[in-house]
């Protein structure tokens, strides 16, 4: 697994001193990030080849929220790559080795001109390597949203939710919907699937349906059609192995 060491800065915490969701899915990002630029199957790689990784689904399961100046340990690995599909699992990990939270991933290849799937090429099946599964509890990638469900607040896509393919990041998609969220709700788990892509200016409306311990948001257009569906465990709920 390819790893990073850091240390929980004041920035990507909350009013209670401990990390974020955001701040952890952007050290799972950074972390896939540092390992293609460092394998030279980066930004400008992708760009040459007009290729673009899109993710699909995100299964994150949080064991506990590292506090400020706690250092962690980041990591990530590929470990199937099917036609144009990756799976790729991330984790964080504390100073005496302990799991801090696990993550699954799936990601479709695309052409960045005609948004149509690419086969993974040789090159990056060989640079990138297939290491093992992270032993933990795999959700399903689909999301079933129950009928009805509380229309939410608006949310007009703005600059900085956008990321370096110039649509709406992943993890923004998921603080968007964390905002729907109840003011004592700590995640324990996150699931999102994502259906498509949205741009800027284009208008997100929550849907929010609240299932006991369970809390899931749709954002979706003005017609109903989703971008993403998310499902969020309390913590306690989600049935974790431990390690």
């Amino acid at each position: 697994m390819y790893t990073f060491e850091s240390r929980i800065r004041y920035s990507e915490t909350d009013s209670g001193g401990k990390l974020t969701m955001a701040s952890l899915i952007n050290y799972f990002q950074d972390s896939s990030t540092f390992q293609s630029e460092d394998l030279g199957l980066g930004v400008a790689y992708m760009r040459e080849r007009r290729l673009v990784w899109v993710l699909s689904a995100w299964q994150i399961v949080v064991r506990r929220y590292p506090g400020l100046c706690e250092k962690v340990t980041v990591g990530t690995q590929p470990y199937d790559m099917k036609g144009f599909l990756g799976y790729r699992n991330f984790a964080m990990l504390d100073e005496t080795g302990e799991y801090i939270a696990k993550a699954n991933s799936l990601w479709s290849l695309l052409n960045a001109d005609t948004g149509k799937p690419v086969a993974v090429p040789e090159e990056m099946l060989e640079g990138y390597g297939l290491g093992e599964r992270l032993d933990m509890e795999y959700a399903p990638r689909k999301i079933a949203f129950p009928e009805g469900g509380e229309a939410g607040d608006p949310v007009t896509v703005r600059k900085h939710h956008l990321d370096t393919n110039c649509h709406v990041n992943n993890q923004q998609f998921i603080s968007i919907a964390m905002d729907c969220l109840p003011e004592d709700f700590q995640v324990g788990q996150v699931r999102a699937e994502y259906k498509r892509q949205a741009f800027l200016d284009d208008v997100l409306v929550p849907r929010v349906a609240e299932e006991g311990d369970r809390t899931l948001v749709a954002l979706e257009d003005a017609q109903g059609k989703p971008y993403a569906v998310t499902e969020f465990l309390r913590m306690g709920v989600c049935n974790k192995k431990e390690h």
